[in-house]
Parts: C-alpha cells; sequence; structure tokens
C-alpha cells in the first residue's frame, strides 16, 4: 500500500533538504528521498554540497591552508615549528568527519521537522488522482503517492569526451577530495570554481600544478580588473594557468596521464601529470527520474524546464536547482525550495538572482554580487567606480594579507549600487554586506556613511564606497 503525503522532495542537496523543512515547519506532510550512501552504506543526505563538493573542499583548502602558514609564514610571528609534514591520510580523515557532521545534521533536522526520510532513488511511476506516484528504490522499495513533489536532483560532474572519470588517475571533484598522497605533478583541465579551489589544496602541499584552461581570458564571469588581480596572485604563488589551450588526446596509464594540447600560439604541447583533474562544469542530474513515465519536460541540456516561480510543465511538479536553470550554486538552491514550499503553501516565494552572491575560497578569495564592470559598458550603463586595497587597512596588515581590492560600481545618476566586487582576505564573509545593501537598494553613499569597526577588513568596504565619490580616507 503507497504512503499518502502533501509533498515529496527527491534529492536532499541544499534545495532539496531546505525545501522539505521548510514544507514541513508551514504544516505539510513531508517526505524526503535520496540515494546518497556514505562509505558504510548508511544515508548521507546533503547532496553534491554536502558530499563531494562545497563542505568537504573548504576543510581541505583549510588544512592546506594551516599547513602553508606553518611552513611559509609561522617565522614571520616569531613561531618555530621544526620540520613540518603533512600526514595526507589525517587530512582527508578529517574531512570526511566534516561531511559526516553534516550528514547526521541533516537527517537530525529531517527528525526534528517531522519529515519522512526514505534512503534510495526516487523515480516517476506515474499521475495518479490528485497527485503523483513515486517509487522508491532501496534497501526496501517503496510507493509514495504525493499531491505535490518537488525534484532537486541536482548535478554531475561534465567528463571530456571520450574520457570517462576513473576517479584514479583521471578525476571528477569526488576523486580529487580523495587523493591518497600529495602527487609530484597535477593536471587540472579547467580554471573554474572547481579547477582553482583543489588546484590551490594540492599546490599547498607540495604539488607542482598546471591548470589549462580552453577560454582565453581568466574567470570570464568576474570583473576584469578583479581576475587581473586574482591571476597575480596566483601566479606569485606558483600555480600555473594556461589561457586559450585546445585539448587534444589523453591518456592514462598505471604511470600517470598525457594530455597533448595546443596552446594559445597554436604549439602542440604535452602535459606529464600523476593526477588529471577535469572539471570543466556540470550537468543536470536527471538519471533514472523516468521523467518520460509522466512527461516532465527537459531542455536540450537535459535540465528540467520551469518558469520563474520553479513550476514545470506539468501540474502540481515542481523543480529546483542545479537540475534547473540558472547558477549552479547551492545557496541558489536553497533560497528556490524555500520559496516553493511558500508557494504551495499559497504564500509568495522570492528569490532575486541579481542579488545572489558568488565565491572562489582560494587564497585570496573572490567574491561578487551584481554586474561587473564590463557588463555595465556592454549594457550601455552609466556608472562610477571605487576601489580600495588591502595594502591599506590595518586589519589586513595585521593579518599579514594585503593581497587585493574591495571594488564597488554605482549607477552614475543614483548612486544605487550596482555590483561589488571582492578579492582578497575573507572575501566570501565581506559580500554580505553589499548583498544586504543591493537587496535594499542602497546607494554607495549609504555605505560610504555607515560606521564600521576599527579594525576590521570591513572598513576597505566602507573605504570602496567612499572612493566612488573619491573621497576615501586612508588611501
Amino acid at each position: 500500500m503507497s504512503k499518502q503525503f502533501d509533498v515529496i522532495v527527491i534529492g536532499a542537496g541544499p534545495g532539496g533538504y531546505i525545501a522539505a523543512i521548510r514544507a514541513a515547519q508551514l504544516g505539510m506532510q513531508v517526505a524526503c528521498i535520496d540515494e546518497w550512501k556514505n562509505d558504510n552504506g548508511g544515508p548521507a543526505p546533503g547532496g553534491t554540497c554536502t558530499n563531494v563538493g562545497c563542505i568537504p573542499s573548504k576543510a581541505l583548502l583549510q588544512s592546506s591552508e594551516h599547513f602553508e602558514h606553518a611552513t611559509k609564514h609561522f617565522a614571520e610571528h616569531g613561531i618555530s615549528t621544526g620540520k613540518v609534514t603533512m600526514d595526507v591520510a589525517t587530512m582527508i580523515g578529517r574531512k570526511d568527519t566534516v561531511v559526516k557532521q553534516n550528514n547526521d545534521g541533516i537527517l537530525y533536522l529531517f527528525k526534528k521537522n517531522k519529515v519522512s526520510f526514505f534512503h534510495g532513488r526516487g523515480a516517476f511511476s506515474k499521475a495518479v488522482e490528485g497527485g503523483y506516484e513515486i517509487k522508491v528504490e532501496g534497501a526496501a522499495s517503496e510507493t509514495l503517492v504525493g499531491k505535490q513533489v518537488i525534484v532537486a536532483t541536482g548535478s554531475n560532474a561534465r567528463a571530456l569526451p571520450g574520457v570517462a572519470f576513473d576517479e584514479v588517475n583521471v578525476l571528477s571533484n569526488d576523486g580529487a577530495l580523495r587523493v591518497g598522497a600529495v602527487p609530484k605533478k597535477l593536471g587540472v583541465i579547467g580554471s573554474g570554481v572547481i579547477g582553482l579551489e583543489m588546484g590551490s589544496v594540492w599546490r599547498r602541499l607540495g604539488a607542482d600544478v598546471t591548470i589549462l584552461e580552453g577560454l582565453p581570458t581568466f574567470l570570464g564571469a568576474v570583473d576584469e580588473q578583479i581576475a587581473k588581480e586574482a591571476k597575480k596572485a596566483f601566479d606569485k604563488q606558483g600555480l600555473k594557468i594556461e589561457l586559450g589551450v585546445k585539448i587534444g588526446d589523453i591518456k592514462s596509464a598505471k604511470k600517470g596521464v598525457s594530455i597533448a594540447y595546443t596552446n594559445a600560439k597554436g604549439e602542440a604541447q604535452t602535459l606529464q601529470v600523476d593526477k588529471l583533474i577535469v572539471s570543466i562544469g556540470r550537468v543536470p542530474n536527471t538519471i533514472g527520474l523516468n521523467t518520460e513515465a509522466v512527461g516532465l519536460q527537459l531542455d536540450e541540456r537535459g535540465a528540467i524546464v520551469v518558469d520563474a516561480d520553479c513550476k514545470t510543465n506539468l501540474p502540481g511538479v515542481w523543480a529546483v536547482g542545479d537540475v534547473v536553470r540558472g547558477p549552479m550554486l547551492a545557496h541558489k538552491a536553497e533560497e528556490e525550495g524555500v520559496a516553493v514550499a511558500e508557494r504551495i503553501a499559497g504564500q509568495h516565494g522570492h528569490v532575486n538572482f541579481n542579488t545572489i552572491p558568488w565565491v572562489i575560497y582560494t587564497s585570496p578569495e573572490i567574491a561578487w554580487v551584481g554586474r561587473t564592470e564590463q557588463q555595465l559598458k556592454a549594457d550601455g550603463v552609466k556608472y562610477k567606480a571605487g576601489t580600495f586595497p588591502f595594502l591599506a587597512n590595518g586589519r589586513a596588515r595585521a593579518l599579514g594579507d594585503t593581497t587585493g581590492m574591495v571594488k564597488f560600481l554605482a549607477d552614475a545618476a543614483t548612486d544605487e549600487i550596482l555590483g561589488v566586487h571582492i578579492v582578497g582576505p575573507m572575501a566570501s564573509e565581506l559580500i554580505s554586506e553589499a548583498v544586504v545593501a543591493m537587496e535594499f537598494k542602497a546607494s554607495a553613499e549609504d555605505i560610504a556613511r555607515i560606521c564600521h569597526a576599527h579594525p576590521s577588513l570591513s572598513e576597505a568596504t566602507k573605504e570602496a564606497a567612499l572612493a566612488v565619490d573619491k573621497r576615501t580616507l586612508n588611501f
């Protein structure tokens, strides 16, 4: 006999588990289905973000940053350590512990909010009167019926044509997080978020890292001035980044991987590495969802087609996160999950795509919200720009990390903030002030007039806002 629910959520990543919790908070009977398993075969909710993405990569970035501080920067503070070594197995073990803590936290939240969790693969079976039948295939098979269904099945790593991930030599983000020893030579194809973050982890631990990027520009989505500043810092660190390359044959053998490519000058090159990380984007995950059983519409990319409210072509079926249009970001998925749960309850869920922040957790960190200078020029928008370097910030000097700047872009006529771009220490935390300001349609002058604690990195935000009107106080 089937189990009846008001809402069934397929997928327990950031979009799915948050949607399930919010729907339960609003008084609905909710089921959430997820098939992700931990090493013991138990449930591991949290999706790509928790299991092989945002959370574990930040754990490794933190460990590798501690190692680099100990080996290269402690002496500046008068700290002597002797020989410093890295036990990679312990580092990976700590990462796994952090992941499990997050998995367990989500299971606790389901219990707390009375969300029924089903461990297995969820798929559409058929439309029934007043809803949809969903089959769950796992340790125990279940049949569920829901009046409303939210699909939050996320995305998968995109492989290079003809080069499958073996997660031994040719690695996706998953394999990149499980490397058992520091490779002498590491190749990375793609200079996006995953490529830069994973490249940074292993570079800090002693790997010779080369990143191959097909596009002629570095971080094309980032404000050009900020991207140039970041590239300068990465070059100084020894992260080799080649732009405008064309990848040829890739051969994987026991001893490593050989990558044939043509560089920006048109010269044939060969890169020999121990491990290769392929990070060329992600594709929506609808594998095994059985969309054809109910006629759920997909686009040419395999993404579920939705409108501005995340409604699909089927009544009562919604989709959120990486499996639909828009940026593939965990926090975007969360906001859509909350909005859909509220719309189902008859409320007015809200997601503002113009104020979604972006972050790259390298060192220096890169974060931005709103439009870039090149976008404003292309759109013919008249604007004013203001920048302030961390070199002139007292807290950054005390931290010993003065790389980068804060940049404000404001409307030339109204002074409304159109974009804020940061490269430097703790950019991921500093960007929130800009998101709040833009959500409330603040002007640069509003931020310039707010008292910021001294000494703090946030003073650089205030000073950049002052710079829009050419009146910085500390530079």
